[in-house]
This record gives C-alpha cells, structure tokens and sequence, in this order.
C-alpha cells in the first residue's frame, strides 16, 4: 500500500457533500498507517489489536466524516453510503466476514427485503481494506485504497434469496436452527458483547423467546469476489 499523506489537522471533519468529495478524501488517506490516522483524529490505537476491535472504522468514520452514528442508516446518510473496512492478509484476502447490521429479531416477520436494514446499508458501500497480516503491529497497519460499490444486478439477486431464507426461518421462530453455514453470501452469525446477552424472538407457535442478538454478515469469499471486480474495472 502506497504511502500516503496526512490531508487534514487534528479536529472535527464535516460530512463530504457528494460521493466525488467522500472518494476524494478515502483515496487522500491511503497509505497512511491508522496510527497515523488516528492521531490526526484523536483516537488513540492500542497495542494489542484484542483490545481495538472495530477501531479502524471508528478511526475512518471521523477521518472521512461519517454522520449516521449508532443509527440504523448508511454511514454518510446524506449520500446514502454506507462505509465498510476491509482486513486484508498479507495475501491481500479478507480475513473474516464483514458485520452489515444488527437483526431487530422480533420485527423480521414485518419486514420484506425492500425495507431491510440489508438492503439499506449495501445498496451503495465504500469499501476501506486495511492491512491485518498478524505480524504487524496494529498502529502500523496501513489503509489500502478505497473503493465504491453498488450491487450489480446479480450481486442483489444472492444478497436476496439468502436474506429472505433467513428472514422466513427467524420469522418462523426457527431463529436457533440457524448457523453460519446457512447462506450463500449473507450469513447470520452471532452478535454480542458476551455469551450473557439476550434479545426477544419469536418462536415456532408466535410466543416469545429469549436468544442471543444476532448479525448480518457478508461471507469473506464475496467482499474478495466484489474487490476483485472493482480493481479489474479501474
């Protein structure tokens, strides 16, 4: 990843105005190391990556000025884009699945795919790589260059058909049947803080149970499959 310069002092970052400004300012901070970056935006990275779990997003969101917070929306609500890192291996693949949004359990049955948080948030993504080979520290791990997508035709049909299997399944309480096996580029996975956590669902005969909160996640084989296709079309 190609060396980058600092684009802005330390301080507040107002929201890009249009997606010509967003890309603009995610290209500025390629090659920058989040240490780097984070101090430009006052977020201190720690040693120990165990310890920074979602700390490179937390650092773009600032530097790129993100506006939608903990909110159900696209990160930069105003251009409808939602805002995606990528760790990459030293190979240059994803390392793990990609959290899209968290599952309101108990609403799923009202939900069609139209008005989904999925739908939502993937209908326009910049996605960020950042390194993650182990062996580099987590400061000097470096922002790759950004890129943005939208689904093309097909892209949506899986993100569909795997999102309205699940839907049905939790919607018919079958919410425990459920494992990361299922889907063939969404998957549901587990999404809490502990083993503890709890949320409402319903369950097989309309009543209420009590299980773990869950994801949505968009398998590590389709964020490389969707990469590669953006930087063949450069």
């Amino acid at each position: 990843m190609k060396k980058g310069t600092v684009p802005f002092s330390k301080g507040l970052i107002g929201p890009p105005e249009s997606e010509a400004e967003l890309l603009s300012r995610a290209w500025d901070v390629a090659g920058l190391t989040l240490g780097e970056l984070g101090a430009c935006v006052g977020v201190e990275v720690p040693d120990e990556s165990l310890r920074a779990k979602g700390i490179a997003g937390q650092i773009l969101e600032k530097a790129l000025g993100a506006t939608a917070g903990s909110r159900a929306e696209p990160d930069f609500v105003e251009l409808g884009i939602e805002l995606k890192t990528i760790p990459l291996d030293a190979g240059g693949k994803p390392k793990e699945s990609t959290f899209v949004c968290s599952i309101s359990l108990a609403a799923m049955a009202d939900t069609d795919w139209e008005r989904s948080t999925v739908l939502k948030k993937l209908s326009k993504v910049l996605f960020v790589p950042v390194e993650a080979a182990s062996d580099t520290p987590l400061r000097d791990r470096r922002v790759g260059r950004a890129y943005l997508w939208a689904p093309t035709p097909e892209e949506q049909r899986l993100l569909r058909t795997d999102w309205e299997r699940l839907a049905e399944m939790i919607a018919a309480g079958d919410v425990e049947e459920i494992t990361g096996h299922l889907g063939e580029v969404l998957q549901v996975r587990p999404k809490a803080p502990h083993g503890r956590s709890r949320r409402r669902a319903p369950d097989e005969e309309g009543a209420v149970q009590w299980t773990m909160p869950r994801g949505f996640y968009l398998r590590p084989a389709f964020t490389e499959a969707v990469l590669a296709r953006l930087r063949a079309t450069e």
